[in-house]
């Protein structure tokens, strides 16, 4: 039976759906499945995959990490895309070349995982590349906040045209902590100002391209709150919501990471997120854990539809024979 989706995002072991993932995936606290590489074989097998997980729950939302580069976790069948610095250094060259194969990227990821009945990916980041984090580095457009702005808004309607919303991160940045928060506790020691005319700068553009969604970081900003971005009401409530005008969905990052560890176990993680303002919670590679997150949710509160909906893709059509994706992944090839 449908139910209102709660605030839990999930994902599932393998390839095809084992007894334990539709156990999980009924309970009433989740509201999204995230995929990753290892439920990935072929077309065919995932269009299988998510029609075995929607028959479990068709309310949700399934997303997965296809940035480009580094980060794409469908590959075979699927366009190979660029990293993101690419079309940085395509825009020191032609600015407007730059924003056109940024919006055909977008447009490109955004066909084919609709093609598949995926809602949206987490892209695009947003950090500034400082030359600082290893694990941000070529994900970035740019270290110039204007490029990175412009670019993510070119991506952001490149999304929006293959029928796809964008999911910004790592808000209020993660590139200039060296520290990796999959590993690590990142510290960013600079000052508000510095931070907002830097790193926080292109989340005005991309809200005003349509910005969907944000997840922050899993990094501490010791000189403005001593919790992490994303367990910070000051960062989610006065700067994003307040300030910058933000509207839309706020995701938590993956609670597994030793990032999110300053707020204790993983239901104490999830409800200090909560409590911050993310709108849901991301839980990855970690089935016992997330059992015990469900547990704890409970009957947890929907979330709130409005901000549900702009996730939602249009799944209705199949874009992949329309001349402006064929020309758009013919753009994607060339620059990857």
């Amino acid at each position: 039976m449908s139910r209102a989706p709660g605030p839990a995002i999930i994902d599932v072991v393998g390839s095809e759906l084992a007894e334990g993932d539709r156990a999980r995936l009924r309970h009433p606290a989740v509201g999204g499945a995230i995929l990753f590489a290892r439920n990935y074989e072929s077309p065919p097998q995932l269009l299988a995959l998510v029609t075995e997980i929607r028959a479990v729950r068709p309310d949700i939302l399934l997303c997965v990490d296809q940035e480009g580069g580094r980060v794409q976790r469908f590959r075979a069948g699927f366009s190979p895309l660029p990293p993101m610095r690419r079309l940085g250094e395509i825009w020191d060259r032609d600015r407007g070349a730059a924003c056109a194969a940024a919006r055909a990227t977008g447009l490109v990821i955004a066909a084919e995982l609709g093609a598949h009945g995926l809602d949206f990916s987490f892209a695009p980041v947003l950090d500034l590349d400082y030359g600082r984090s290893g694990v941000i580095g070529d994900r970035a457009f740019h270290a110039d906040p204007r490029a990175v702005g412009e670019l993510a808004a070119a991506f952001i309607g490149g999304l929006r045209e293959g029928g796809m919303a964008a999911v910004g991160k790592h808000f209020p940045g993660h590139g200039y902590a060296a520290a990796d928060s999959h590993v690590d506790v990142p510290r960013d020691e600079r000052p508000l100002e510095e931070i907002l005319v830097s790193d926080a700068a292109p989340y005005g553009a991309a809200i005003a391209a349509g910005l969907a969604a944000v997840m922050p970081a899993h990094v501490v900003y010791p000189q403005v709150d001593a919790a992490p971005a994303g367990y910070s009401r000051f960062w989610l409530q006065d700067i994003l919501r307040q300030r910058l005008g933000f509207t839309g969905m706020i995701f938590s990052d993956d609670l597994s990471m030793e990032g999110a560890g300053t707020a204790g176990g993983i239901p104490e993680r999830a409800r200090a997120a909560l409590a911050a303002g993310c709108d849901m919670v991301l839980l990855c590679n970690d089935p016992r854990g997330q059992e015990r997150l469900l547990d704890s949710l409970g009957e947890a509160a929907p979330v709130e539809a409005g901000r549900f909906a702009l996730l939602r893709a249009e799944r209705r059509l199949d874009r992949r024979n329309d001349a402006a994706y064929l020309e758009a992944a013919q753009t994607v090839r060339r620059l990857a």
